[in-house]
């Protein structure tokens, strides 16, 4: 009989706030995706509601969204900044819809990550503040990847940024390198409000803020300290979003679903490799390919800055097999060491690539006409040429690594340097609604050491073609990256 009842409740509360399942197009890539909808009817009686909700719970255990929520545990803030940005975010439903949908491929291996640590959830829902969940996302403060790093700091977690790569926007070693630095800020602050103020603002601004404070005899918790404008509203911002993903349909918005389990795989390759190769043997588009590993700068996957490649879980076999059954070059691009004064008019064509072809790709100035004596990445057949490439981050200055040497302060080391955030907010959400992958060009790059050599990519390349042995193929799946 008791069984009975509960069994009784279990259903009515579960026809209370369960969700139910709706589809939409999406319309950059025209896939079906389905999303959430809280359907209104009767509630549950408070005390029957509290008897139940741990059944409630175990029912909502393949729910990501429900996980997070579980895990809420921020303070709340007294100021009308939350609800302001609560109802931008409720005026702009499908801005929500894009970030939340890019969300999902991360979402599980971050609040993993999160959990482990022992950290509030709320730190999981933070780059859809910082970059809208957007891996291509780059500010005008040179902060790249989901979580924004500047270059000193990304260097200084351990983010290996040239040329070929930017560890700011590993999906893997940028989430970790945050959430090492947010839990190195807390425990220096000792509160979260002031750690994600710190985040954003830098830790030693909110030193000096705080000592100011002290001074004048005022509070040094977050509500209390004078900041500039767009630390003031990060808070509030962070507390908006959580407020929605807790209630979505207050704001008459929906989520994606998004299963409590992973998205995506790390395997480990041994070879140097094309991007396009790579998404060809996972069988999935460049796109999706891009999306989990957005750290690449140039066609061409070096194995000495990752040898890791994220794969969508059910495409792990696949890669594999084809891998073990490929018999072309893995690589199809090569070094050209240039002469100082070299017209690139005359280089370009000697590879089947015009001239706008040969900028692109090298991440040059669309002005360029000559070249500096620098190398450049070429096809190694004229077949090639076709291929079209548009990667994340051919926008670094030349100065951007040379700026983390002289930025060794502990506030400059901290700082997100992000004063100007109307410019930026402009140009995520230009590049948010952009169907695109890619971030637009800048007219000065970081171009490749005068001495840097390539050889390793043609003796790869020619590897490929008579490799027979199985050994030379053989991958390492982890399934816990």
């Amino acid at each position: 009989m008791l069984n009975r009842h509960l069994s009784s409740l279990l259903i009515s509360a579960a026809l209370t706030v369960v969700p139910f399942a709706s589809a939409w197009a999406d319309d950059d890539s025209g896939a079906l995706s389905f999303v959430t909808q809280v359907q209104a009817t009767h509630p549950v009686p408070v005390s029957e509601s509290d008897r139940m909700a741990p059944l409630l719970n175990e029912v909502a255990q393949d729910d990501l969204w429900q996980r997070i929520r579980n895990g809420f545990t921020l303070s709340e803030l007294d100021s009308p900044l939350v609800a302001r940005h609560e109802q931008w975010y409720a005026n702009r439903p499908e801005y929500v819809a894009r970030m939340t949908e890019r969300a999902g491929r991360y979402l599980y291996f971050i609040i993993e990550e999160v959990e482990k640590r022992g950290m509030p959830t709320e730190v999981a829902l933070l780059p859809m503040i910082e970059s809208a969940y957007n891996p291509s996302a780059y500010s005008i403060a040179n902060a790249s990847g989901i979580w924004q790093f500047i270059p000193s700091t990304g260097k200084d977690y351990g983010m290996k940024q040239n040329w070929w790569y930017d560890g700011r926007r590993d999906i893997l070693s940028a989430t970790r390198g945050a959430l090492n630095y947010l839990q190195k800020l807390h425990d220096q602050f000792g509160d979260w409000q002031l750690a994600l103020a710190a985040y954003n603002w830098g830790e030693g601004a909110v030193q000096r803020a705080q000592d100011r404070n002290r001074a004048r005899g005022l509070p040094t918790d977050y509500a209390s300290l004078t900041m500039p404008e767009e630390t003031r509203n990060y808070i509030p911002k962070l507390l908006a979003v959580k407020n929605i993903i807790a209630s979505p349909w207050n704001y008459g918005l929906t989520l994606p679903s998004v299963p409590n389990q992973p998205y995506f795989t790390a395997v480990t390759t041994k070879e140097h490799m094309d991007v396009q190769v790579a998404a060809k043997l996972a069988n999935i588009s460049m796109g999706e390919f891009l999306a989990l590993n957005p750290a690449h700068n140039r066609p061409v996957m070096l194995q000495n800055n990752t040898n890791t490649i994220l794969l969508p879980v059910d495409k792990v076999n696949d890669f594999y097999s084809n891998l073990e059954h490929f018999d072309q070059p893995l690589v199809s691009w090569q070094g050209y060491q240039t002469r100082k004064g070299e017209r690139l008019d005359k280089v370009a064509p000697r590879f089947g690539l015009t001239v706008e072809k040969l900028i692109s790709i090298n991440g040059l100035s669309a002005r360029a006409k000559i070249s500096s004596g620098q190398t450049l990445l070429v096809p190694m057949r004229d077949g090639d040429a076709d291929y079209e490439f548009e990667a994340f981050n051919l926008h670094l200055a030349p100065n951007a690594l040379a700026m983390t040497s002289s930025k060794k302060s502990k506030d400059s080391k901290g700082s997100k340097s992000k004063s100007k955030e109307r410019s930026k907010v402009a140009l995520l959400s230009k590049r948010d609604k952009s169907s695109k992958r890619s971030t637009k060009v800048s007219s000065r790059r970081e171009t490749p050491a005068r001495g840097t050599k390539l050889a390793s990519l043609s003796r790869s390349g020619k590897q490929s073609t008579t490799r027979n042995s199985k050994s030379t193929r053989r991958l390492h799946v982890a399934s816990n990256p």
